[in-house]
């Protein structure tokens, strides 16, 4: 395939993806699957083989997130927002980084990667949030900003131009998604608060 018109399939199949997932609808996990599999190949290309692993690992998250979902929506097919434990966050993140150390030096010392410390670190970091999402956690969307915001530096110097911009929108649609999410679980804890008085 063409490698333009891939990374364009790739990034409209992305951005339709996180819209999706902002707005809490089923339907973004198929279409994070289809977006995963044009990035494997994207990245792969560019010689980003800890992103490129990772679209794999999502391929198996976006699985997991989806299945998890189905079990956990609610008659009308709302999907509840559950609060992430300060434990928790500092449990996932302290993994996260540890297994982005673990990555980086591997990439570093076996591979021909780009840039592999911060790649693999994006990597581990993308796959606790993702982690996060698939668990229902509003906390998700702050991670994913944070994470977009130095994926777009990244792609930049990779001179793919149309990633970065795309990152750019992820970046606007996970503030999207935090304010969505946030909302929808404030009302969800309010019943909870009402029915303790």
């Amino acid at each position: 395939m063409n490698p333009a018109i891939l990374e364009w399939s790739a990034v409209a199949f992305s951005a339709l993806g996180v819209w999706l997932m902002a707005r809490r609808w089923m339907l973004a996990w198929p279409v994070g699957l289809v977006s995963v599999a044009l990035y494997a190949l994207v990245f792969a290309e560019a010689r980003l083989y800890s992103d490129t692993l990772l679209q794999v690992v999502f391929g198996g998250f976006l699985l997991y997130g989806w299945i998890s979902w189905r079990r956990q929506a609610q008659q009308d097919g709302a999907i509840v927002i559950v609060a992430l434990p300060r434990r928790q966050l500092l449990r996932d993140l302290g993994v996260g980084v540890a297994f982005g150390i673990a990555l980086g030096a591997l990439m570093h010392h076996f591979t021909d990667a780009a840039l592999p410390w911060l790649d693999a670190m994006l990597a581990a970091l993308s796959l606790v949030a993702q982690w996060w999402q698939a668990r229902r956690h509003s906390a998700s969307w702050w991670l994913w900003i944070v994470v977009d915001v130095v994926y777009v530096g990244m792609y930049l110097v990779k001179s793919l131009h149309l990633t970065a911009a795309l990152y750019v929108v992820f970046v606007a649609l996970a503030v999207m998604g935090l304010r969505a999410w946030t909302a929808a679980g404030r009302r969800t804890a309010l019943p909870a608060v009402v029915g303790q008085r």
